[in-house]
């Protein structure tokens, strides 16, 4: 069992409803019926959400997934209207909040791979295969794939892992037709996010989406897309298959979680402790850099 340490009071604002609190993000409705979405601070490892945040990270997602949004705009319509803060928000909502589209969402997370690592490494490891997709012989941690593949899973409840299902399974629970739309749709984005990665020295090596309808049949990306949260970003001059890769992500987090100097079993049904920090420091260091590098832009 696990999930927040301490779940957060969501903050009222007038004129919006709460809808949902997840691991990092607050979701609510105006009286549009639009979704406003707040990217928080907060951390997750391990299906835990920490008592720690780590600070701007809620902007850096937010900021990374509005430039992404904008290079994929040709390939698939998203789900943003407005990035103007509500009256009434508090200021800290400032850069981390996004009004959105209301949409039928899909309840399978769109996950594209083109490297071997993560689960993904676990099922092939014993048996050749990722969500019953077969790949040859000789392949190891960080190993290039032969092409990119389409790896879903079932979307999952805070603390619960979400499970690799297969291609035929997805189509099973959400038809033949929208399954097809979901494969295309997310090869594609994975393909142009991971050349305009590599242009600037990184290696997209896996991610994962989120999709609706609008208007009953238009496929409509959503959530947050390509951050340091729902991606595995590499720098391509150190890359090295045959062990873990270094990445711009929370590696810092879970190496110290899982370090004696954290004294946490992960085994346990004990909570995390909070983070040291220079643990909270080097985290929002690497999600900053990749923003950098991604957008070439300074994060003020």
């Amino acid at each position: 069992m696990s999930g927040f340490v301490e779940k957060p009071e969501p903050i009222q604002v007038p004129g919006l409803v709460h809808l949902h609190t997840g691991k990092v993000r607050d979701l609510y409705q105006n009286e549009a019926g639009d979704l406003v979405m707040v990217a928080s601070d907060r951390m997750s490892a391990y299906d835990w959400v920490l008592p720690t945040e780590i600070p701007d990270k809620g902007r850096v997602l937010t900021q990374l997934s509005l430039w992404w949004f904008d290079q994929l705009a040709d390939l698939v319509p998203n789900h943003v209207l407005s990035t103007d803060l509500p009256a009434g928000a508090p200021a800290d909502w400032q850069g981390r909040t996004l009004i959105c589209k209301s949409l039928r969402m899909i309840p399978v997370e769109c996950v594209a791979r083109g490297y071997l690592t993560g689960s993904g490494l676990a099922e092939y490891n014993e048996s050749r295969t990722v969500c019953g997709l077969a790949l040859p012989e000789g392949l190891s941690d960080g190993s290039e794939l032969p092409a990119p593949i389409f790896t879903p899973a079932t979307k999952a409840a805070v603390g619960e892992h979400d499970e690799n299902v297969s291609y035929e399974e997805v189509a099973r629970q959400v038809g033949a037709d929208t399954a097809a739309q979901l494969r295309q749709a997310t090869l594609a984005v994975y393909g142009r996010a991971r050349d305009i990665a590599r242009d600037r020295g990184i290696i997209l090596a896996d991610t994962k989406f989120e999709f609706g309808f609008e208007n009953g049949d238009t496929l409509v990306l959503a959530d947050e897309v390509l951050t340091p949260d729902s991606s595995r970003f590499w720098p391509a001059d150190q890359w090295e298959p045959g062990r873990p890769q270094p990445s711009y992500d929370k590696q810092f987090v879970r190496d110290w979680l899982t370090s004696p100097e954290s004294g946490w079993d992960r085994k346990s049904e004990q909570p995390p402790p909070p983070l040291p920090q220079h643990i909270v420091d080097a985290t929002r260091a690497k999600y900053v850099e990749a923003y950098e590098l991604l957008t070439g832009m300074s994060w003020a």
